[in-house]
């Protein structure tokens, strides 16, 4: 069920309309718009009755909600939403740009990356201090010292810190060093952890399961939305399919799909969606091109002796000629309207 609110309809309206929610034992999640506040309804095992709230004060319309998801979709919110991180915003009219390497190697490997993305103009930076491996043998991480490494990096150079929880405790530890919490593309069906940053109030950028379909996609930011949390931003990371010329193939075409379906911004990771070097630009072009809100690039001084996925990293000096050219390729298009949130 939705409550579609008036544009004129008063804090009190919108109250009341909260308050008969919670009485009939669901849980109401009001979402303000450009020109009106729409509720969403959860928690509800049937059809609710409309009749319920069609004759309160300030409700224009209550309305059934035929899809799987309901706080995803642009029937709840027909505005692009634009989430805040740190003190950037992402899905706005400005090119997202969020670099750094794949996993957090030392400080000075960092801080060198820091620099260079920094000078790009770029407003976030992306670092694995926790790293899902398929091999319990490869590195898994510096743990809390590399977040301690990247709150460095925040404090020196003023970028915004996202960065990947695998567990509870690392949700909790994100949660004090970090920006915006990353959850990855084996955990994005992992409902209790997707039920947790629920809970958060720190964003959450929420990567694609490695064959998830856009509705199974969609209903995991759901998990989130549902406990609470609003500030969801999509990534597209690449599927896994029959291709063996790239790591990941990429499906851009999930871009305009989300587009069509959601509110919610979504951005695309062309280093994981090939895994190939010289594969990360042209597709970053094209990611930008169907209308990605942005990229997550993964940058790294010396790519031969990384740690962890190497062969898609790019040069800080392969980097700058990408931020170049996606920029101008975002400038050529029309903006979408986007509202900042207060």
């Amino acid at each position: 069920m939705l409550i579609v609110m008036n544009p004129d309809a008063s804090q009190a309206d919108i109250d009341r309309v909260n308050e008969i929610i919670e009485k009939l034992g669901y849980k109401p999640h009001p979402m303000p718009g450009f020109s009106r506040t729409a509720i969403g309804i959860t928690g509800n095992k049937g059809a609710v009755d409309p009749s319920h709230f069609e004759n309160l004060e300030g409700v224009a319309d209550a309305i059934r909600v035929t899809k799987p998801f309901k706080l995803v979709s642009r029937d709840l919110r027909p505005e692009k939403s634009v989430v805040k991180v740190g003190d950037a915003y992402i899905g706005g009219d400005e090119l997202t740009l969020i670099a750094g390497p794949c996993a957090v190697e030392s400080y000075d490997q960092v801080f060198e990356i820091a620099e260079a993305v920094a000078a790009s103009g770029a407003k976030f930076f992306r670092g694995g201090a926790f790293k899902p491996r398929t091999s319990p043998y490869a590195f898994q991480g510096k743990g809390e010292e590399g977040l301690k490494i990247l709150a460095e990096v925040r404090e020196q150079y003023g970028l915004n810190i996202v960065t990947e929880a695998m567990d509870e405790k690392g949700v909790d530890l994100v949660e004090k060093y970090g920006d915006c919490i990353q959850i990855g593309a084996r955990n994005m069906q992992n409902f209790s952890l997707l039920k947790y940053v629920g809970k958060t109030r720190k964003p959450v950028l929420l990567k694609r399961g490695l064959a998830a379909t856009l509705d199974e996609f969609l209903l995991a930011a759901e998990y989130i939305m549902a406990e609470g949390n609003y500030d969801v931003i999509l990534c597209e990371r690449g599927v896994r399919t029959f291709g063996t010329h790239a790591r990941n193939t990429m499906d851009l075409s999930i871009v305009p799909a989300v587009r069509t379906l959601s509110h919610l911004p979504i951005i695309v990771d062309p280093s994981h969606g090939t895994g190939k070097n010289y594969m990360v630009i042209p597709m970053a072009r094209a990611g930008v091109a169907v209308g990605a809100d942005g990229l997550i690039i993964e940058v790294h001084p010396c790519p031969e002796e990384a740690l962890c996925d190497g062969a898609q990293a790019l040069l800080p000096s392969q980097f700058r000629v990408l931020e170049a050219e996606v920029r101008a390729i975002h400038e050529a298009l029309e903006p979408q309207k986007a509202v900042i949130p207060a």
